[in-house]
């Protein structure tokens, strides 16, 4: 009977909203976003060499996800990119994707934020029949996730990386045997609207 009665309790109980969710990112979320990105990662984010593969590029289709606590505002962001790893033995471009940068407010840190977006990241990017993931980050934190620097080996970033940061892995295994050489963008591009010129 108490068994029945703590369904019951747990049936009528108010429930309660989750602390927060993974949502696709919007137009609405840029400033929001960049903001988040300023405020976690610092102001030498630009540079770093994963930039320049994102710069005037689009993420990939249905790969940009951000995290909103209760009240809607994003306290968490990643992206990923459509590059190409290198080339094959045969000389063939090895499409995969770029991931970053995956950021938590600084507020909401320790909360398994970042960790839930990778991993719906992740599992989209699977259902999205995408066969690599690559990004430049803390192996420490990613090998949990499957990435490893032995997947990366044979590949480069453009410009100074750190080359025990950089790490892959396969969604679909053996999709990186025998890539070599520079990653590069192929994503879309973003569009620039035409300035107009004053007299």
């Amino acid at each position: 009977m108490a068994a029945v009665l703590d369904v019951v309790r747990a049936f009528f109980a108010p429930q309660t909203a989750p602390a927060f969710v993974i949502d696709a990112e919007t137009p609405a979320d840029v400033v929001a976003r960049e903001a988040l990105l300023d405020r976690a990662m610092g102001a030498g984010r630009r540079k770093k060499s994963s930039e320049k593969i994102r710069k005037d590029r689009l993420p990939a289709e249905g790969l940009a996800l951000v995290a909103r606590d209760r009240q809607g505002h994003v306290i968490a962001t990643v992206r990923l990119w459509n590059v190409e790893a290198g080339v094959s033995r045969e000389g063939h471009p090895i499409d995969a994707l770029l991931l970053g940068p995956l950021a938590v407010d600084p507020a909401h840190e320790g909360k398994g934020i970042g960790s839930a977006l990778m991993r719906a990241a992740m599992l989209e990017a699977r259902k999205r029949n995408h066969g690599a993931i690559l990004l430049v980050g803390d192996a420490g934190y990613y090998e949990r996730f499957g990435f490893f620097a032995q997947k990366a080996q044979h590949l480069v970033m453009p410009g100074p990386f750190a080359r025990e940061r950089f790490l892959a892995i396969e969604l679909k295994a053996g999709w990186l045997e025998g890539a070599a050489g520079m990653v590069v963008a192929s994503g879309r591009k973003l569009s620039h609207a035409p300035r107009r010129h004053v007299a």
